[in-house]
């Protein structure tokens, strides 16, 4: 199985390609190590137990520098050109850009998965919001390997994580882990979120209490 990975690194030794895009969404010099160590706790979490799962790299942050869609676009089209299946991001940009949207769109059209975070609360991020991507982020109901079920598309995975790291990024890893256990040969996504509801414990968000505190 090979994973798209669009972040800011990876433990190169499940990457069998990897290359580096500019904010302008040019090809930039060689990859460079994980500056943040960010895409490489996301990628144990989504690689946690499972043999045969490869990994080609999108590397799109430097140090704690946003990233651009430029960039982001630049990469879901590369990481499709190299046979990824599924992609996954544990980031969300805040501006909707055309770029972007056409690259998910193109994505879309070959049936690769995209599996995109998306904060617990707050307004939309992108890729998260644009049609046919799953959305993903962490919730504290779920134990070990357990899922949840927000809302359409919308699914919440733990933040237990022996790589450590918490929030979102992890929660939507765990998503990404559980769907991978899930697919089989020509996985469509619309049979994607039917088979992660039905994995899912909880169905709805999360509610706190009547006159619980914050």
């Amino acid at each position: 199985m090979r994973v798209g990975l669009i972040d800011s690194g990876a433990d190169r030794g499940r990457v069998v390609a990897a290359r580096r895009f500019a904010a302008d969404g040019a090809v930039a010099p060689l990859v460079v190590p994980d500056p943040t160590g960010h895409g490489t706790r996301v990628a144990q979490r989504i690689a946690a137990g499972r043999d045969g799962l490869e990994f080609v790299l999108g590397q799109v942050f430097e140090a704690a520098r946003p990233t651009s869609a430029l960039a982001v676009a630049a990469a879901l089209d590369w990481c499709i050109a190299e046979g990824a299946r599924l992609v996954h991001l544990s980031l969300g940009l805040a501006a909707d850009r055309a770029p972007l949207a056409a690259a998910v769109a193109r994505a879309a059209a070959t049936d690769c998965l995209i599996v995109a975070a998306t904060p617990a609360r707050g307004g939309p991020v992108y890729p998260a919001a644009y049609p046919r991507v799953i959305r993903a982020t962490g919730d504290a109901r779920c134990r070990a390997g357990e899922l949840s079920c927000l809302g359409p598309a919308t699914f919440g995975g733990d933040l237990s994580s022996a790589a450590g790291g918490r929030g979102a990024s992890i929660g939507a890893a765990a998503v990404s882990a559980a769907l991978l256990a899930l697919m089989g040969p020509g996985l469509r996504y619309e049979d994607a979120l039917a088979a992660l509801a039905a994995r899912s414990r909880y169905d709805g968000p999360e509610r706190r209490a009547a006159g619980g505190g914050a």
